[in-house]
């Protein structure tokens, strides 16, 4: 479950100030947020990979994200989350069993996928871009360091494509020293989704115990 909050983590939206940021590297996260945010449906696909402070290496969570506005599907090898707008449910696959909540405002900044960009407008400093070579691509490198040192987060560095202008990996440091590498590829923003897709449905789901937590 931790590797699915720091997973989610990364969807974080808010509206806070920049401190001594690098106009540079907000012009580059405005223009893929934008990109983000006027799309009519977004599918991506992602890899997670967790260390935790000794250098322990976790087994690797892959899974595909669609988005549309403030709605959501991930679907990843251990459980799958839909979110309507409204509720949320989250299938548990190993259990068989699906909770469904009707998350705070809080919780849904916390697990929206629109807010995969949108985390650097949360009372983060911007770092000058640095340019490096990702997974085979030519990158803007900007790091993220919170105004807060309270912060869950000690660090966050996201790499964007060049030529494409859409991030390909996410890398967060947390402030208890484990950290996350998030590499995304398939990404895709011309799917017309129906808002059916961002609710669980029980009849494709026989068997399925659903535990209602509202």
């Amino acid at each position: 479950m931790k590797t699915i909050t720091s997973i989610t983590l990364i969807f974080l939206l808010s509206g806070y100030t920049f401190a001594q940021s690098s106009n540079e590297a907000k012009v580059l996260l405005d223009k893929a947020y934008a990109t983000y945010e006027t799309s009519n449906g977004i599918r991506l696909l992602f890899k997670a990979i967790m260390t935790d402070k000794e250098g322990t290496v976790y087994e690797p969570q892959s899974g595909e994200a669609y988005i549309k506005g403030d709605k959501f599907k991930l679907e990843m090898e251990a459980m799958d989350i839909w979110f309507d707008g409204k509720t949320q449910w989250v299938l548990m696959k190993d259990l068989n069993e699906v909770n469904i909540s009707a998350p705070t405002a809080t919780e849904i900044a916390s697990i929206s996928p629109l807010a995969l960009l949108g985390i650097y407008k949360n009372g983060f400093t911007l770092k000058a871009p640095a340019s490096k070579t990702i997974n085979g691509r030519s990158t803007h490198l900007i790091d993220m360091v919170p105004v807060n040192q309270n912060k869950d987060f000690k660090s966050i560095t996201a790499a964007i494509d060049k030529e494409s202008g859409n991030i390909i990996q996410v890398i967060i440091t947390m402030a208890d020293g484990m950290k996350n590498r998030i590499d995304i590829s398939g990404y895709n923003t011309n799917h017309q989704f129906t808002d059916t897709t961002f609710r669980f449905e029980k009849n494709d789901h026989p068997g399925v115990e659903i535990v209602d937590l509202r």
